[in-house]
């Protein structure tokens, strides 16, 4: 969906353009739609997004799209709150926790293609809409990623930083990943 993304953005065909919706909550449903076709294989990739690596893990997509192992983890996440809160009313951050992953991909797509500035003129709506890049750790430079997107770094200017990528720096270095570094240069 990544490379879809990228291919149409901001087009009909963009699986998750904020400019064919009329808010926030549809883009998300649209965009999990097409998820859940790909994990069902209802639906296959278009070869053009498959010419490039791309890592296929059946047993990882099995237990992330499972009932069971999502409890497992509602679970964790209620039990860490159990050992660590320090009052009850911190127990109503229990949902904002758990939707954490959808609605961070949600704001980064519907931001970051509707608010902010750009730094470079791509042919599609996408901007920087966060200037200190801390709040989403760099997620929404998404100017700067549709214009490089094999850059492991989000961040360009000197302003912008992007915490993600020293943290893929420090597991470079010990051998977690490899980055592939791609310069800046336009």
């Amino acid at each position: 969906m990544h490379r879809m993304h990228h291919a149409y953005s901001d087009t009909e065909k963009d699986p998750h353009s904020p400019h064919f919706f009329k808010d926030i909550w549809h883009m998300m449903m649209h965009t999990r739609n097409i998820y859940n076709a790909f994990v069902k294989n209802q639906i296959a990739p278009l070869e053009q997004f498959t010419k490039e690596y791309l890592p296929v893990w059946k047993w990882m997509d099995k237990i992330g799209d499972n009932l069971l192992t999502r409890i497992v983890w509602v679970a964790v996440y209620v039990s860490i709150y159990i050992l660590f809160a320090p009052a009850w009313y911190w127990y109503l951050l229990i949902p904002i926790h758990i939707l954490m992953g959808p609605v961070q991909g949600a704001v980064v797509n519907w931001c970051g293609h509707k608010y902010g500035y750009t730094n470079f003129e791509n042919g599609d709506h996408s901007r920087n809409s966060e200037r200190w890049g801390i709040f989403l750790l760099g997620e929404l430079f998404q100017n700067n990623h549709h214009f490089f997107p094999k850059r492991a770094k989000f961040a360009v200017k000197k302003f912008e930083w992007d915490p993600t990528f020293f943290i893929m720096r420090i597991m470079d270095k010990i051998g977690i990943i490899k980055i592939q570094y791609q310069p800046v240069t336009t």
